[in-house]
């Protein structure tokens, strides 16, 4: 599930500031460019006059669930690309990105991956052995490879925003445990399990050691997935399995507090995750389920919500993205589909894939990664280029800090709409207008509506 992309030149953005609770002030973007991320003149203000709008009520409360954070993932490539850029210049971009108390898009989340992913310059494990070699008591084991450019990225976005949380998916365990001895496709083998579960503990140790804390791992990224390059195929029964009877004890006889997420895949597949956890054992161990919205859509979100609703719900992928120069920027449906609609159905995260890439949409693997996959920003050495997940992600994440709540409110056609209550009390509505015209609405609170309008295939955060 791909969308348009543009790249456009940088544009000052400034700080959402505070308000009083009765002045509604709006950010807006366009799909024709006329207004990116762009603070509107003037303010709205919530009156008690009559009104024959189409109106969101915006219901404070009623109260849902927390915010963990919006964000992306820090792939290797991306971290590479960061790396080879100058000092000031990456100092100020992750500012821009990370600096919860600055000027930028306030990204509160990060994803990064255990080993390489596919879009690294070359697939990899922290314990690669020549063929037929094996390593079960990980002597081997090491996180120099991620040393120059990931762990190295990651702490300087640490120093920047220390309590930023960081989710850890693997692309691949090492070769030698699969069935194939290669890193694309095979299962892990039921020998290699007790190895396998002590590698999450060495990767968590030593990231730990290096002044990283991981919240949370899934056990495998897309586990239906072999065409990927890393990639590995653990089926359900399987997942649990590992969870039960070496993960989930690995991570208890070591005092690991790293949360444990399910299946990290799509959401038309919702038997996986409910599986697991309705595993009497495996279940114990899992903190929620993971999902990606590439197939299937965020309903299935509530659907898992209802059964478990002790179980958290993530939305760890999504990429958003297509190839540059677009003459628009097609942001509505993204925000409507991705943000609005997972954030509506319980996920307490946004994770978009990815970063950054270069002007191909490199560095990937070869034979399985991404091609397309443009990330949030283009770096061409120190020159950056804001895409469309830039603007959809920047619409949450600039108003909505992690703690907030998401309350009540109702959806109108082609309006689609999240609310959500900052810790500091302030109120936000994200609206997409999907339609090809501009609509005029009303937002009531607390018994008074306030008059807003929005362009054709448009987004508005709203903030009072």
């Amino acid at each position: 599930m791909f969308v348009r992309l543009a790249l456009f030149a940088c544009l000052a953005i400034s700080a959402a500031p505070s308000v009083p609770a009765q002045d509604v002030h709006l950010w807006l973007t366009t799909s024709s460019r006329s207004a990116v991320l762009a603070p509107q003149p003037g303010r709205l203000e919530f009156s008690t006059a009559p009104i024959s709008l189409p109106v969101i009520d915006v219901n404070d409360m009623q109260h849902y669930q927390s915010i963990e954070g919006f964000g992306v993932a820090l792939t290797g490539g991306s971290a590479q690309l960061l790396m080879a850029m100058s000092p000031a210049a990456r100092t100020a971009l992750l500012h821009e990105l990370f600096d919860s108390s600055g000027d930028g898009i306030h990204i509160s989340y990060l994803r990064v991956s255990i080993g390489s992913s596919d879009m690294n310059d070359h697939a990899y494990t922290y314990d690669d052995m020549p063929p037929g070699g094996s390593d079960p008591q990980l002597a081997h084991f090491s996180l120099a490879i991620d040393r120059p450019n990931v762990i190295a990225a990651l702490k300087e976005i640490l120093a920047i925003n220390p309590r930023i949380p960081i989710l850890g998916s693997p692309w691949s365990s090492p070769a030698w445990m699969k069935s194939n001895d290669a890193l694309k496709g095979g299962h892990l083998k039921p020998e290699s399990y007790r190895a396998y579960a002590q590698y999450f503990v060495k990767y968590i140790q030593g990231m730990a050691a290096q002044g990283i804390s991981i919240r949370a791992i899934t056990v495998q990224n897309e586990p239906l997935n072999p065409k990927n390059t890393p990639s590995l195929v653990m089926f359900a029964p399987e997942e649990a399995d590992f969870i039960a009877q070496h993960l989930g004890p690995a991570f208890a006889q070591a005092g690991i507090t790293t949360a444990i997420q399910v299946y990290d895949h799509n959401a038309d597949a919702p038997s996986y995750p409910l599986s697991i956890l309705g595993d009497p054992v495996a279940g114990k161990y899992v903190a929620g389920s993971a999902m990606h919205l590439y197939g299937g859509d965020a309903s299935v979100f509530s659907h898992i919500h209802e059964l478990y609703p002790n179980k958290d719900l993530f939305l760890t992928e999504q990429s958003v993205t297509e190839r540059p120069h677009s003459p628009t920027l097609g942001i509505d449906a993204p925000e409507a589909s991705v943000v609005i609609d997972s954030t509506r159905n319980w996920c307490r995260n946004v994770l978009l894939w990815n970063l950054a890439a270069d002007p191909n949409a490199g560095p990937h693997t070869n034979d399985g990664g991404c091609d397309f996959c443009y990330g949030a920003v283009t770096l061409d050495g120190d020159h950056v280029t804001r895409n469309v997940a830039y603007y959809v992600l920047a619409h949450a994440s600039k108003f909505v800090p992690p703690e907030s709540i998401r309350v009540g409110s109702n959806t109108l056609e082609q309006m689609d709409n999240v609310a959500f209550l900052t810790p500091d009390g302030h109120l936000v509505l994200i609206v997409a207008n999907t339609g090809n015209f501009p609509v005029r609405f009303a937002i009531r609170y607390h018994g008074k509506t306030a008059q807003a309008a929005l362009p054709d295939e448009s987004v508005g955060t709203f903030v009072w």
